[in-house]
């Protein structure tokens, strides 16, 4: 059957462009729609080990679209591992792997709601992240940190957007776990959420502050790691992520969901802002 685009999956020009930060998002591509079909197919079971590929024609019929949409499409699952070309003979889904390689479906960069949602996982990660980085960090790696935040208050006040800045902040904090598996697991997130934070970063450069919000939020996770709390670094930077969610709403980049943030948030939250009520009197 023809390919449907997703629901919430835009086609033609870029979500975002011209807007926040002048950056947007991937538009859907139908390789990409027929070679997640296809690993649908596979990962149920419709399509065994062993089995044979329909033709490339096949697929341009079945699918409607062109048999270099097809080509390309195959070509991205074989790169996965999960086909096989024999010979004068055709495609063939390849044995299951002993080890199968960490990967996102890439309909994660086609739409804000499944950025948002790739973000989610983030929080839930480096809640914890943050939280082993304050029982564990060395004074060397807690200076590192400083410096990271110094970075990017650097790139933007050049007139950068502080992406790869922003993403070496939070990438330090995994490296102050002690735990290489972290860093790495970051580094994998970075090419789903680059994009992402490129429009979050235009967002907040719109509005002073939203930067300085940012700032604080990054400075509260430092020094709760410094001051080795691990539960009001864990709150910051679940905090950090929810607000940095909550400020793509106020600027109209995503819907609320209408979600309560956990009840050791809202107490950060409610210590921030009374802090903030005794700095201005």
């Amino acid at each position: 059957m023809p390919i449907e685009p997703r629901p919430g999956v835009r086609r033609g020009p870029p979500v975002g462009a011209g807007g926040a930060g002048g950056t947007g998002w991937a538009t859907e591509r139908l390789s990409d729609r027929l070679a997640a079909a296809l690993i649908a197919q596979i990962d149920s079971g419709a399509l065994r080990p062993g089995d044979r590929l329909p033709t490339e024609a096949q697929l341009s019929a079945s699918h409607g679209v062109s048999r270099s949409v097809v080509r390309e499409a195959v070509q991205r699952i074989k790169s996965r591992g999960l086909l096989l070309s024999r010979q004068g003979s055709g495609v063939y889904v390849a044995p299951p792997p002993a080890h199968r390689s960490l990967a996102f479906d890439p309909s994660v960069l086609d739409s804000m709601q499944a950025v948002v949602q790739v973000v989610e996982l983030r929080r839930v990660l480096e809640g914890e992240i943050a939280a082993l980085a304050a029982e564990r960090s060395t004074r060397a790696q807690q200076a590192g940190l400083k410096r990271s935040l110094k970075a990017i208050d650097t790139a933007m006040a050049a007139g950068h957007d502080g992406v790869a800045e922003d993403m070496a902040f939070h990438r330090a904090i995994g490296e102050a776990t002690g735990n290489p598996q972290f860093s790495r697991l970051l580094a994998f997130l970075e090419q789903y959420l680059r994009e992402a934070m490129r429009v979050t970063k235009g967002n907040e450069a719109r509005r002073e502050d939203f930067m300085r919000q940012v700032r604080e939020e990054h400075r509260a996770i430092v020094e709760a790691i410094e001051a080795r709390d691990a539960a009001k670094a864990r709150a910051a930077a679940v905090n950090h992520l929810f607000n940095g969610e909550e400020r793509l709403v106020q600027g109209g980049l995503i819907e609320s969901d209408g979600r309560a943030a956990p009840a050791a948030v809202r107490t950060l939250r409610r210590r921030g802002l009374a802090a903030a009520g005794r700095g201005r009197k």
